[in-house]
């Protein structure tokens, strides 16, 4: 295999902007078709992104001999359905946050993965960008000497910026989306931690449910305690009032810390020494930087950029935040 051959299950707001356009740009790497429920969106998505073939059948994409790798964007309620079938045809698997509905379907798909001769990466794209490299570069210089604790908190109101809402809203449907904004957005920050810090070696936490779905969390309060004695506490509101509106995550260690935002592209360092901002331009695709380490682990060029192990992970740790685990 010296080429990548996409296709896309799932061709909707995400694919539009933050991935779609990236499969064409990459070196290796092609987007051969598009797919989506709705017949006349993917002819729209495709003439519009110059891609040669859509369909309104899955079906369609992951019997394709031509095409080897598909990028599951479609809402997690059926991310287990398409990764498994598209790993029992062989094909590798860009597969979106949150992994699945739950821990117990993110096992599956783990445990396919090692069936298979397709391989699997999460979508946890975050870890490519900028901000977040620099975050880890700061860390590994030891720039605030031994890491202590981390303290997150993403306050938001009903309508935000930060939080898409398409016109169904299907994030607020539990069915659909597994649990509300907390299980949309806290993904990406739970799995930096993990990038950042490693091994997770207990998770906790408690949830107040939305007045409008007992399944919805409005409100999650969670810590973990890593391997590396690092401690972390966040909070999660998505009920709060807009004067309240607070989005940062700091680091502390023994010799300053380091704020960040997992929206933004600045990362301010604050030691004795020294105070700097350090300010950074994400690409206009966001997904782009992973999903050129994506193809490169998946023509064996390098490893895998975020696995399904990985994933499963972010799945048990929500759980446990959400005060859902048994």
């Amino acid at each position: 295999m010296n080429k990548i051959n996409w296709g896309i299950i799932g061709c909707g707001d995400v694919a539009e902007i933050k991935s779609g356009p990236a499969f064409q740009r990459i070196e290796h790497s092609s987007l051969h078709m598009v797919m989506r429920r709705n017949a006349e969106k993917a002819k729209d998505f495709a003439q519009r992104h110059k891609v040669p073939h859509w369909t309104n059948n899955a079906d369609d994409i992951l019997q394709n001999e031509d095409i080897n790798a598909v990028y599951i964007a479609t809402p997690p309620s059926t991310h287990l359905d398409y990764a498994l079938r598209a790993l029992n045809h062989g094909k590798h698997v860009y597969l979106e946050k949150p992994m699945t509905l739950n821990a117990v379907e993110a096992k599956k798909i783990c445990d396919a993965v090692a069936a298979s001769k397709g391989k699997l990466t999460v979508a946890h794209y975050r870890r490519k960008l900028p901000a977040f490299l620099k975050v880890k570069a700061l860390l590994a210089q030891k720039k605030i000497g031994t890491v202590t604790h981390v303290d997150l908190q993403l306050i938001q109101s009903k309508k935000s910026d930060i939080i898409a809402s398409p016109e169904d809203n299907w994030r607020l449907n539990p069915e659909v989306s597994g649990g509300g904004y907390f299980y949309d957005l806290a993904p990406h920050q739970i799995d930096l931690m993990y990038h950042y810090f490693g091994p997770i070696k207990e998770s906790f936490g408690f949830s107040k449910a939305s007045a409008h779905h007992k399944k919805v969390e409005d409100i999650v309060n969670g810590i973990m305690c890593f391997k590396s004695g690092v401690q972390f506490r966040g909070l999660w509101n998505f009920n709060s009032s807009p004067l309240n509106n607070k989005e940062e995550c700091t680091i502390y260690g023994t010799e300053g810390n380091i704020t960040f935002s997992f929206f933004g592209d600045r990362v301010h360092l604050t030691t004795k020494k020294e105070s700097e901002t350090f300010s950074f331009k994400n690409p206009k695709h966001l997904q782009e930087p992973m999903i050129r380490a994506t193809v490169d682990y998946f023509l064996e060029k390098d490893e895998n950029p975020c696995s399904a192990e990985e994933g499963l992970l972010v799945m048990k740790v929500m759980e446990n935040l959400s005060g859902r685990s048994s």
